[in-house]
């Protein structure tokens, strides 16, 4: 891999300084130069107006290739014995926002067989369209014919935008697809945004094991490809606008597959459900103990609400693991998000930010969930959350 400055194009601007994000390039006698601290990273390659720095890989060169060729937002719909997985719903939503602002069609694309029956459903969600790949052989998930029939249509359609769940499925065929298309893949986004001057597809995810957000475009190459964590986003709301429905009837064969599936292992499901609660009652280690985490406990049972807590709580073995909300763990969404004794870091605001009310208690003044909630309490939990559960069984019993 090389990089090379073409003294004669260059300007001396400093754009190329401005947006690099190593200082790997600074100006001398009035021209760009590398530094040993050069990444190859190829962010000074968008923002030269003289196109004055080039970078070869692997016996290619990074070419431009004709931006205006794609338009479209797709959703890829993942589905598990027949039923849609819950995270296509709210990717719906939110590229629903993405093509208004980029003024394109939202197109869901299933690959399946005997959809016939649930497409009007999947219509009141707002795609424009709705592009049914059937076959018998795509009933259940193989991740080679994945990769090939959505490559061949994203080949024949140019979406520029592609988002698919941050799930085990999502996350096998998504980087094999951009494989092949040479394009731009971002995994675990938490946030998804149009930069109106270019179109391109702002994509905001945790890094540096959840210390910082990082925003990544992908300038150069189409599709723009985004997998998105289950529970970032709001579901849509249902309505009666009509998608037109794409029914491709694909003939493939067995001895197309690499792998076949013998039989299906149900995995035990767990009791706990927080990506669809509607109240989350968490815990974090200022609650102090194991054994002082039933108040935390009581305030979820008051309250009809499910227990989640931070990393640490698991960590310490006052909670299972399948109740860990934040980066590592479950992100939600709930209507009501209670969070005591809990500091607030990255890692757990990534997994529970979209809350629409946050209520948090803290004593100390300075925590950083404070900056994220609704309602902030400063004090004691042990002694603000025994008074809270008082009075709402006071409330519930109607001596209030």
């Amino acid at each position: 891999m090389s990089i090379f400055i073409d003294d004669e194009l260059c300007t001396g601007c400093g754009n190329c300084v401005d947006n690099c994000p190593f200082v790997g390039i600074e100006i001398f006698d009035g021209k760009a130069i590398l530094t040993e601290e050069c990444t190859f990273c190829g962010a000074c390659l968008d923002v030269c107006p003289v196109n004055a720095i080039l970078i070869e890989r692997e016996e290619f060169q990074i070419q431009k290739i004709d931006l205006s060729q794609y338009r479209g937002v797709w959703v890829i719909a993942e589905h598990y014995k027949n039923k849609v997985h819950p995270v296509v719903f709210q990717l719906l939503g939110k590229g629903g926002e993405l093509a208004r602002e980029l003024e394109v069609k939202l197109t869901l694309v299933i690959l399946g067989d005997n959809f016939e029956g649930q497409l009007e459903e999947l219509n009141l969600y707002g795609p424009d369209e709705i592009l049914y790949l059937k076959s018998p052989l795509l009933k259940h998930y193989y991740s080679d014919l994945y990769a090939q029939v959505l490559t061949e249509l994203i080949i024949e359609n140019k979406p520029e935008i592609i988002l698919t769940g941050a799930t085990p499925t999502g996350r096998d065929f998504a980087p094999r697809i951009a494989k092949r298309l040479n394009a731009g893949l971002t995994a675990d986004c938490t946030g998804l945004e149009i930069d109106q001057n270019t179109r391109n597809l702002l994509q905001t995810r945790p890094t540096f094991g959840g210390s910082l957000m990082a925003i990544i475009k992908t300038p150069n190459s189409r599709p723009q490809m985004a997998t998105v964590r289950p529970g970032i986003f709001k579901v849509v709301e249902r309505h009666n606008k009509k998608a037109h429905v794409r029914k491709i009837e694909y003939k493939l064969k067995e001895r197309d597959l690499v792998t076949k599936i013998v039989r299906v292992i149900e995995k035990e499901r767990s009791s706990v459900n927080l990506e669809d609660a509607e109240i989350i009652v968490a815990g974090g280690r200022g609650v102090g103990s194991r054994d002082k985490f039933k108040i935390i406990e009581e305030l979820a049972e008051v309250l009809d609400a499910e227990l989640g807590g931070s990393r640490v709580t698991v960590e310490l073995n006052w909670l299972e693991q399948d109740r860990q909300i934040g980066q590592t763990g479950k992100t939600v969404s709930p209507k009501l998000y209670i969070a005591c004794g809990i500091s607030g870091a990255i890692q757990h605001l990534v997994g529970m930010q979209n809350s629409e009310i946050i209520v948090a208690i803290n004593k100390d003044r300075n925590a950083p969930i404070f900056k994220v909630a609704h309602y902030s309490i400063i004090g004691d939990l042990h002694e603000i959350v025994p008074t809270l559960i008082e009075e709402i069984r006071k409330i519930k019993s109607g001596n209030s």
